[in-house]
């Protein structure tokens, strides 16, 4: 039996000065997708996170609230995790920098590279924004702002410190581009960063801070810390094992994909290969910068900037909560483009909600389990070992190639409009047609045929579901007698009839002569 590929992804790590907020979330939702896609697709799948917590925002906050630094941290990766789980986020690994596992690793990197000769001592001076605890060009300011804090004014700093010599790294980094174009990913991205480069060169980087005690000590120089940057991109491979377990380090490295937002891409396409390039390691292939979510303002209509300083920021919990997971996880996957921008808003979140869980994949599933059982007994008689009828419109083979094509491409928008235009729509169109709740009164083998011609792209849509509903998605197909495991079926099963060992059967159960509604209407 050949070994299982294997599919190792990362997301950024988190500053824990706040719970998170929807649009950390969305990064998490599209990884999320990928990584059950990938264990449905037959991958050993390593899907690592975390929270970046040598940080003086973090070592700040501790105080404000008159804690200490590590009880603070580990406090709020509860919450963290919390919301992950709650959101049904598969990650293996959750690596806190603050974990001894982490400093091991950090501290072994930042030797090696010193070792290579690629880190030299001098003084910095320069624009500092606290918010992004980074140094600033003045091109990168806005009347003394950074744009990303604008309610920050950039603070002039003078520091001895140690440099990471980026700047001889500018030649190879450009050929590493030249020679794996999808390193950076979408093309949108990798233009950015391709012209940055040539058009302002790369600056050698300040890697430390000195009379700090939170964060990673420098092994060869104990007076200074790590500077956040140069120790939170180690995450990445603190939890695979780096300078601990070789073998497991080798089993996964590079990683397949890091997913990130569009702010940080120079700090992973520009830095952070340098950095693996100085100590002897291949970089990751590929990096994927996602866009942000934009908060719609119901009153004015316009969009803003999550931020705790204007008030904006929606916690997860509040639509899990009043709704459920799976209504949170559709509304940003379909409603916000990954590689782009998306916003949220109530009233288009309950638009959405109605139109496609409620009275589209909801009505179709409480049709036929409602029909089927109250009116044949739950099981359709004569089904066993022969095909559904056809579907006009339904073609699963053409549908699972464009699904799959735009989940591996991280386009989950697109790929769950293919699902509900090219798989439910027709299914529906199909029932409202047929009419099977007046068919049951006049012509039951007629009516039954209709309720097993819908069944089958029902069964396609919830399979090709699975990484996007998890919950629901598994509902829907444990409510039948289908043939294969749950935890068996890939895209090639949404591809192929459903096979049964026995005449269909439904399973779920009736409440008061009703199927509990998957979506309940919101309004």
């Amino acid at each position: 039996m050949s070994e299982r590929p294997r599919w190792f992804q990362t997301t950024a790590i988190d500053y824990p000065n706040s719970r998170p907020h929807i649009g950390t979330a969305f990064e998490k939702l599209g990884a999320d997708v990928q990584a059950r896609y990938r264990r449905m697709e037959g991958y050993d799948v390593f899907f690592l996170m975390g929270n970046d917590e040598n940080t003086v925002k973090v070592s700040k906050r501790a105080a404000e609230l008159g804690k200490p630094v590590q009880e603070y941290c580990d406090e709020m990766a509860r919450q963290f995790r919390e919301v992950w789980d709650a959101l049904d986020i598969s990650y293996t690994e959750f690596v806190q920098t603050s974990e001894p596992r982490h400093h091991a690793c950090a501290q072994a990197f930042i030797q090696k590279v010193h070792d290579a000769g690629y880190i030299r001592k001098s003084s910095y001076e320069g624009w500092y924004c606290e918010g992004c605890e980074a140094f600033k060009t003045e091109k990168e300011l806005v009347a003394g702002k950074c744009p990303l804090h604008e309610n920050l004014t950039a603070v002039r700093r003078s520091e001895p410190c140690y440099f990471f010599e980026l700047s001889k790294f500018q030649d190879w980094l450009l050929a590493f581009y030249e020679a794996n174009p999808d390193f950076i990913r979408p093309e949108s991205r990798r233009n950015e960063i391709i012209t940055l480069i040539k058009n302002e060169g790369l600056q050698d980087v300040n890697i430390t801070r000195r009379g700090e005690d939170w964060g990673v000590r420098v092994p060869f120089d104990p007076e200074f810390t790590v500077y956040v940057w140069f120790d939170a991109l180690l995450t990445y491979i603190t939890g695979i094992g780096y300078g601990a377990d070789d073998a497991e380090f080798r089993k996964w490295w590079p990683a397949d994909v890091h997913f990130i937002g569009k702010d940080i891409t120079r700090f992973h396409c520009a830095l952070w290969p340098a950095m693996l390039h100085a100590a002897g390691l291949t970089p990751p292939k590929q990096v994927f910068g996602h866009g942000f979510v934009y908060k719609k303002n119901e009153e004015t209509g316009a969009l803003e900037r999550l931020s705790k300083t204007l008030g904006n920021v929606v916690d997860p919990m509040d639509i899990v909560t009043k709704f459920s997971c799976d209504a949170f996880r559709y509304y940003f996957l379909r409603e916000c483009p990954f590689p782009s921008d998306g916003e949220f808003g109530w009233a288009r979140f309950a638009e959405v909600f109605n139109s496609d869980l409620a009275n589209n994949l909801g009505n179709l599933y409480s049709r036929l389990v409602t029909l089927v059982s109250k009116n044949f007994a739950g099981t359709l008689a004569g089904t066993a070992g022969r095909s559904a009828p056809a579907i006009e419109g339904y073609d699963p083979v053409a549908a699972v190639a464009t699904v799959r094509g735009h989940v591996e491409a991280c386009r989950y928008h697109q790929a769950l409009e293919t699902i509900w235009r090219q798989v439910l729509d027709p299914a529906n169109k199909f029932a409202d047609s047929r009419a099977p709740w007046k068919l049951v009164k006049t012509d039951m083998p007629a009516a039954g045929e209709v309720l097993f011609g819908m069944l089958e792209p029902l069964r396609a849509a919830c399979i090709l579901l699975k990484p996007f509903l998890p919950r629901s998605a598994q509902t829907i197909y444990a409510s039948f007698n289908f043939a294969k495991p749950w935890d068996e079926v890939t895209y090639q099963d949404a591809a192929s009839p459903a096979k049964f060992a026995d005449d269909l059967k439904v399973l779920a159960a009736l409440d008061a002569g009703k199927v509990k509604p998957l979506f309940p209407r919101i309004g």
